[in-house]
């Protein structure tokens, strides 16, 4: 039933893709809607109502003004965030770029007015419709556009990233509606994530942008409408931001006590330990932390115990994600599932925790843990069971019955046990120990594998597994190399295995196909870095965004956990209970949190 259903897709898509029409409809030819609104919930209605002033995560008094400067490590080539090509200087998006609608991080997935005023659906979400805020300008003062969204759709379709062409060509047809209204008429595929998909899509300006090469990498200064531009910037070092004080949609309530800091500059450093010297000496003033080494032993500094900088923790009720050692199935010898389990047992979280990480990290067992949405020790419901029933063993039975189950390692470092199961796994897949070195049978090759790493802490990470997998004599070669070659080799899947961290929200949806759906498995540049190809997964995100019940996403959301985690694609790592953030004195944060922890586009500075 899959594979038609999704040959038929696969064909939609082209067909979507080829003959996109620019043309005007009768009305009486769309199916009937409620009229226009202010925001559009994916399942259920909006938290806030029309004529809402500000989110509440939000604190409307902030003061403007000031100053910040983040940390960031690596290097950028690219000031174009939409393109495979190159790495991009972090913030554009954010910053410089808006979209039709704005996401309220008060709840799991609904979109306010912002370039938009208004969004108006069918009950069977078939089109979308956005009427412009007559309002709206770039930073150069043009006025945003039918045409700037038409451009937008077909820029990003055709020449930017892999997903952007992915969602972008369910469009089936366009039609204009007076001066400010656009409807984007889709496939019929029941996508009902779609019309959100159309509303978050960066709106860039045709005037600027159809006289740039898109598909280049590059540094011309970007132009959008967002709150902020492009101050200045150093390549590859720095870029800072300068709060735009003409900008159109400042007192939005989407944007009522958010964007408050004039200045904001991201400094490039070459490594975690560089950044942390940097932070300490007061070069930049806010740090995310995500070593618990460090967040446990190393802030003693002076600033520190003199009140200059405070430790903050954030609560999140977003599930966990996934931080994972990802194998790539496209090689050997990791196209035998026996193998992965083996490697699976191998890593022994209990003693890693102890000994790196302070006893600070929650050992991950599934997509969606912490929420509703994942399975473990959960037993799939009759609902999971039928949705998964026309793929016979794409789930294991364990899996099925509670979810999975990591390994239980021990924190001596012994791990006798699992270290047994690891060995029977392999000696079911054709290998032996020959003169202490595990072997394939067949063809006397050593089982060995590269573990590409572009960081210290990934490398420290490496190299421990890369001890414990020794034991039975698998061979695990540890290559950093630096964070350009990394970012080539990995979105042209070059690698053997990577780790890699993969963000859950609480509706996730047409992004799933970028991260495991068959068709990105091939595709440069998306984040099916294992190479999936399971029709069960396939069949599960189309059930995802086709479900018009909370309950019934739920189950299919758990259906598709079940199925990845029977795949074995990479060794679930762990993560961290809550959000640890540093800041200096001067970075103030509202009291309210968002659902999704801190968000630092509400946070103002201290100017006294």
């Amino acid at each position: 039933m899959r594979i038609n259903q999704h040959i038929i897709r696969f064909g939609r898509l082209a067909l979507g893709a080829m003959c996109l029409l620019f043309m005007l409809v009768p009305a009486s030819a769309a199916p009937p809607s409620p009229g226009p609104r202010h925001a559009i919930a994916m399942h259920g209605e909006p938290l806030y109502p029309e004529g809402f002033t500000h989110f509440g995560y939000a604190n409307p008094e902030a003061p403007k003004g000031g100053a910040i400067v983040y940390g960031a490590t690596g290097s950028f080539d690219s000031l174009n965030p939409f393109i495979v090509r190159g790495t991009s200087a972090i913030g554009l998006r954010e910053h410089v770029f808006e979209s039709l609608l704005a996401r309220g991080y008060d709840e799991p997935f609904t979109l306010y007015g912002l370039l938009a005023e208004t969004v108006e659906v069918p009950e069977d979400r078939s089109w979308v419709a956005f009427t412009l805020n007559p309002a709206a300008r770039f930073s150069d003062g043009v006025p945003v556009s039918v045409d700037d969204v038409i451009y937008s759709l077909e820029m990003l379709r055709d020449k930017g990233r892999p997903n952007y062409k992915t969602y972008y060509s369910k469009v089936e047809r366009i039609e204009r509606i007076g001066k400010r209204g656009v409807k984007f008429h889709f496939i019929p595929d029941g996508d009902r994530e779609i019309p959100l998909i159309l509303g978050l899509m960066p709106i860039i300006p045709k005037h600027v942008y159809e006289k740039r090469d898109f598909s280049r990498a590059g540094f011309e200064t970007p132009i959008g409408s967002g709150p902020y531009v492009v101050e200045k910037m150093r390549p590859g070092a720095s870029i800072t931001y300068k709060r735009d004080t003409t900008y159109w949609g400042e007192w939005l309530p989407v944007n009522v006590g958010q964007n408050n800091i004039d200045r904001i500059t991201y400094e490039y450093f070459r490594d975690a330990n560089a950044s942390f010297e940097a932070f300490k000496s007061g070069i930049y003033q806010a740090r995310p932390e995500d070593d618990p080494g460090r967040w446990n032993t190393s802030y003693d500094f002076p600033a520190l115990r003199e009140g200059k900088v405070r430790k903050e923790t954030f609560e999140s009720g977003m599930p966990s994600g996934m931080y994972a050692l990802v194998f790539n199935t496209r090689r050997a010898p990791f196209t035998d599932i026996r193998v992965r389990q083996a490697l699976i047992q191998l890593f022994n979280f209990e003693w890693v925790n102890r000994n790196l990480h302070y006893g600070s990290y929650v050992r991950t067992q599934s997509f969606f843990d912490n929420s509703e949405l994942g399975s473990h020790g959960r037993e799939a419901s009759e609902r999971e069971r039928s949705l998964l029933a026309p793929f016979a063993g794409a789930v294991a039975p364990d899996i099925m019955a509670r979810g999975w189950q990591a390994p239980k390692g021990d924190p001596s470092g012994q791990d006798r046990a699992n270290r047994a199961r690891a060995t029977a796994l392999l000696k079911d897949a054709g290998y032996e120990v020959r003169r202490g070195i595990m072997t394939q049978k067949e063809t006397g090759r050593p089982l060995a594998f590269e573990i590409l790493v572009a960081t210290p802490g990934e490398e420290r990470l490496a190299l421990t597994y890369s001890r414990m997998v020794k034991r039975i004599g698998v061979n695990a070669i540890v290559r950093n190399v630096d964070p350009s070659q990394y970012q080539e080799r990995r979105n042209n899947y070059d690698f053997d295995t990577i780790f890699n961290s993969w963000f859950s929200s609480l509706s996730p949806g047409n992004e799933q196909s970028f991260y495991w759906g068959s068709e990105a498995a091939d595709q440069p540049g998306t984040r099916n870095y294992m190479g999936a190809k399971e029709p069960a997964i396939d069949a599960m995100i189309d059930a995802m965004l086709v479900a018009r019940t909370r309950e019934e996403f739920v189950a299919v959301v758990r259906a598709m956990d079940r199925v990845l985690l029977s795949g074995a694609y990479m060794i679930p790592l762990y993560h961290q209970p809550e959000q640890w953030v540093a800041l200096w004195k001067k970075v103030k944060t509202p009291e309210t949190r968002s659902l999704y922890g801190y968000r630092s586009s509400t946070w103002w500075i201290d100017q006294d």
